[in-house]
């Protein structure tokens, strides 16, 4: 098991460029992830599919992004919202706020 004993922020701001996500482990364990995401203007690369074999969970805490999936569902996301991506489903970020950045919790995990 592996937790940081350090109090931190959530929301402190890191240095995110334009383009860019930056990825923190806050907490892992056996078939457990928990991470921060900060994205700002991000795009997953336009022939790039994302596909975990693990079930993923995000909850959208700050900011707006678009997710669309292979089958061609869009989901646009705002403050507050959350989704449930189960294992082995692509699909990809076609949009991340600049102003405010995107900071996500993500949690991936093994049923």
């Amino acid at each position: 098991m592996r937790l940081k004993n350090e109090k931190e922020n959530f929301f402190e701001q890191k240095e995110v460029g334009n383009g860019k996500e930056i990825f923190s482990s806050i907490f892992s364990s056996r078939g457990l992830k928990i991470k921060r995401i900060i994205s700002k203007g991000y795009r997953t690369p336009e022939k790039k599919w994302l596909k975990d074999d693990t079930d993923e969970f995000v909850i959208l805490l700050k900011g707006s992004a678009s997710i669309r999936f292979f089958n061609g569902e869009i989901k646009k996301m705002k403050r507050g919202d959350y989704l449930h991506i189960p294992p082995g489903t692509k699909h990809k970020v076609t949009y991340t706020s600049k102003k405010p950045c995107c900071y996500w919790l993500a949690i991936h995990f093994k049923r």
